[in-house]
């Protein structure tokens, strides 16, 4: 996400430091969460949110917060991340061949002084011996000056290719020149070799703005879930964290090819300014953006945040079936 000072404070409730945890928020309401990914172990749900938040359910409907992921990475230098703070963004949950990754992307208000690292584990429980996040560290970093991209808002989808192997793929990105997508080698911690790279969103953007501006061309938290045939890329579009004022929107399209293009229903190219509107401004939210899509015991469901107007645009976990139609796209109902 890209966020402002300010914006930020409207997102979340308290404040940490590196001697202090940050107060809890009040859930009274609904859970407050920003940029929610899911994942399922067992009989209970996980939820992993920005900031670190963990909270799990065995319904999707009563959630408890536990024991935060780690905060302090080691690897994240002045050098990286100028006036870090600490902390991490818009985590990913996967879990691949016996171990739980989590990808999440320390940053810097407005600026793409950002990276994505990942950390695993061999279990979610927190009461099992088995329970310890070791950071791998970084797989990718942007360089103001050097990348006209954003490494923020990750996320991986593993492919099942002809040979049997499964491919990962990392999405990812936040204004400047749009959504990314890059191979993973096989360890699922680091890029393949030879690097392998594709633009597969953007947003038109006013020309003139320097490289050094996030600009205008607002497109960020890719997502992609496959379903018959189809890749679907999930992102969404216009402004978060600014509570009622928000204007968060979500689109979708699909492409044969993981690679893309990502096509709207009208076949304009998502790399083209195109995609399908899912949500934006509903009769309880002002705005819906930052989506995960999972299936789930037969059903498919959408995850994101969406700022309620019941209490005074604060962000809350939404948590919505999704249908289908007779072509294969996507609908909810709000």
């Amino acid at each position: 996400m890209l966020f402002t000072i300010g914006s930020f404070l409207l997102c979340y409730v308290g404040a940490e430091t590196a001697n202090a945890q940050r107060r809890m928020p009040d859930d009274s309401k609904g859970l407050i969460a920003h940029d929610p990914v899911m994942i399922k172990q067992d009989s209970l749900y996980y939820l992993f949110m920005t900031h670190g938040g963990i909270a799990k359910s065995s319904d999707m409907e009563n959630w408890t917060r536990i024991e935060s992921a780690p905060r302090d990475l080691k690897w994240v230098t002045n050098d990286i991340i100028p006036g870090y703070r600490g902390g991490f963004w818009a985590p990913d949950i996967q879990f691949h061949d016996g171990l739980y990754y989590l990808y999440y992307s320390p940053s810097a208000f407005g600026k793409n002084t950002s990276a994505i690292g990942v950390m695993t584990n061999k279990t979610l429980h927190q009461d099992s011996p088995d329970y310890q996040w070791e950071d791998q560290g970084m797989i990718v970093q942007s360089i103001p000056g050097r990348d006209f991209w954003n490494a923020i808002d990750a996320n991986v989808i593993f492919v099942e290719e002809d040979s049997g192997e499964t491919t990962g793929w990392l999405s990812f990105g936040s204004f400047w020149g749009g959504l990314k997508l890059v191979k993973l080698a096989p360890d699922m911690k680091s890029l393949a070799e030879p690097q392998e790279w594709y633009g597969v969103a953007q947003q038109e953007r006013t020309f003139g703005r320097p490289d050094s501006n996030a600009g205008d061309g607002s497109i960020e938290a890719p997502f992609i879930y496959y379903r018959d045939g189809y890749y679907y890329l999930f992102a969404s579009i216009d402004y978060c964290c600014r509570g009622l004022e928000s204007t968060y929107k979500t689109i979708v399209g699909r492409s044969k090819d993981v690679r893309g293009p990502y096509l709207d229903k009208s076949e304009t190219p998502m790399y083209a300014g195109g995609g399908e509107l899912l949500v934006g401004e509903t009769d309880q939210y002002a705005a819906v953006g930052h989506c995960s899509v999972y299936d789930f015991d037969g059903k498919t469901y959408f995850v994101a945040h969406g700022y309620d107007k019941e209490d005074d645009g604060k962000s809350k976990l939404v948590i919505k079936e999704i249908d289908w139609d007779a072509d294969g796209w996507p609908s909810l109902d709000f």
